[in-house]
């Protein structure tokens, strides 16, 4: 049962409104490297398409009817998009699952420090990294520093092309003996993951404060440009993330390259289905959430009640809420978990089944299960669902794929496909294939990309 290469069947209006969603999503990528810069990005787009602030709604005292397009955030990492249907509530929405952060560094509370005339900022990596990945290359601070008054400093430094960036520095080939022989997961320690911020000394610096003269002219930097001491590291959400923009890859321009494309690209596709949709006859729901790399967790992972809360107000703004009425809508529910899945990749082809491997091109791809070996920590699709998935994609020509996530006992990988199931919806993963995946830089097909918004506006309009 291969699938054919989705490019095949594209003709010169296909591939223009390819092309133009491919912009589109890097455009979305270099704004948001954070979940925090997802969600900013993602609220103002959907503003801009008619959308409203739940919470404006109940203060306005306004009734939410059908038709209407409003969106919730909690703690401006996580955010629901609700486009309400003719049909009640609680017969179920139609829901589009994915996630916002993506593997990374985050900086620690108290990390400044100077050694030999060099300053760094200790770091913590974040989610599942090859730690070898990230030394060696030109990296970003994306973030916030929250200050004891209440206010709030945005930054950003690495981005721009005349901003500097920062470094994480490798031992050289020449003395690098001893550590070629240790085991890929030891090469790199996850404490010596520590970024090479500044190496100047202040000049000025009195007698006591010549031992940390470079760390002080860090300080002095900070202080100047964002009007922050050290002490503020403490309320800090600092994260390292590879600078740069998202870029065609390939000769033939028939990927994307960038960082924090598992799970954006089925973050982005998701909401661009839902800014598409016109009048549905079933409420259509976007959720992005947070933590889904560290087993989404906390108050804006899927595990939270973020969701059932939000779902709970929508219906008291329609005057419906009881939480029965609440049980009912999330169980007669139906949920895409739009998530990726590891392509074939045939330089190591050993990890992989052929026969039920995602390929890049074959359009959107299914998971019935993700899990490790015998499915532990899976949500498994019944049947049924995936057959009605099946029908939907069929019907709206949409180029889908089903695969498994690598050989039975090489590894495997979840997502929030289990966790909504405790609802009793039915749900299943379905995402773009990915070129090393959670690496800085990773890769995916234009081709895919596009099958996917096909995929989640079709299963919008007809779950």
């Amino acid at each position: 049962m291969e699938r054919k290469n989705a490019w095949l069947s594209y003709g010169e209006s296909d591939e223009k409104e390819m092309e133009k969603l491919a912009k589109d999503y890097r455009a979305f990528l270099d704004a948001g490297k954070t979940e925090r810069e997802c969600v900013t990005e993602l609220v103002r787009e959907a503003e801009a398409n008619g959308y409203v602030s739940l919470e404006a709604k109940q203060a306005a005292g306004e009734k939410i009817q059908p038709g209407d397009k409003v969106y919730a955030v909690g703690m401006k990492k996580i955010m629901a998009l609700f486009h309400v249907g003719q049909e009640p509530l609680e017969k179920g929405m139609n829901i589009l699952g994915a996630h916002i952060d993506s593997p990374r560094l985050d900086v620690k509370q108290n990390p400044l420090y100077e050694d030999t005339d060099l300053a760094y900022l200790d770091t913590h990596y974040y989610g599942g990294v090859k730690k070898y990945q990230w030394v060696a290359l030109p990296l970003a601070i994306h973030g916030v520093i929250a200050k004891k008054d209440g206010s709030v400093v945005n930054v950003t430094i690495g981005e721009d092309e005349n901003d500097p960036v920062v470094y994480i520095t490798d031992l050289l080939i020449h003395l690098a003996g001893k550590q070629l022989q240790k085991k890929a997961a030891e090469v790199i320690e996850g404490e010596n993951l520590d970024i090479l911020i500044g190496s100047r000394p202040l000049s000025e610096s009195t007698d006591e404060k010549k031992k940390e003269a470079v760390k002080s002219n860090v300080l002095r930097i900070l202080k100047e440009k964002y009007d922050v001491e050290e002490e503020d590291f403490l309320s800090a959400e600092l994260e390292i993330v590879p600078a740069g923009k998202a870029r065609d890859c390939g000769l033939d321009r028939s990927m994307v390259a960038a960082y924090g494309q598992d799970d954006r690209v089925c973050a982005y596709t998701s909401f661009v289905a839902m800014m598409e949709m016109d009048a549905p006859k079933r409420t259509s729901c976007c959720l992005l959430t947070d933590k889904e790399e560290i087993g989404s967790v906390g108050a804006t992972g899927m595990q939270s009640r973020f969701f059932e809360n939000t779902v709970a107000e929508l219906l008291d703004g329609m005057g419906c809420y009881s939480d029965l009425a609440l049980r009912r809508t999330l169980r007669n529910s139906s949920m895409l978990s739009s998530d990726v899945s590891a392509g074939y990749d045939p330089a190591y082809g050993e990890c992989f089944e052929k026969k039920n491997a995602a390929y890049l091109g074959r359009g959107i791809v299914l998971n019935k299960f993700t899990g490790a070996r015998g499915k532990s920590g899976s949500n498994d699709a019944n049947a049924e669902y995936v057959a009605e998935v099946r029908r939907i994609f069929d019907d709206h020509q949409v180029a889908f794929q089903t695969a498994e996530l690598g050989k039975v006992d090489v590894g495997g990988g979840g997502t929030i496909a289990y966790i909504a199931a405790l609802y009793g919806m039915n749900v299943i993963d379905s995402g773009v294939a990915v070129l090393s995946m959670h690496a800085p830089w990773e890769v995916t097909s234009k081709a895919d990309i596009y099958e996917a918004k096909k995929a989640y506006k079709a299963f919008l309009l007809d779950a």
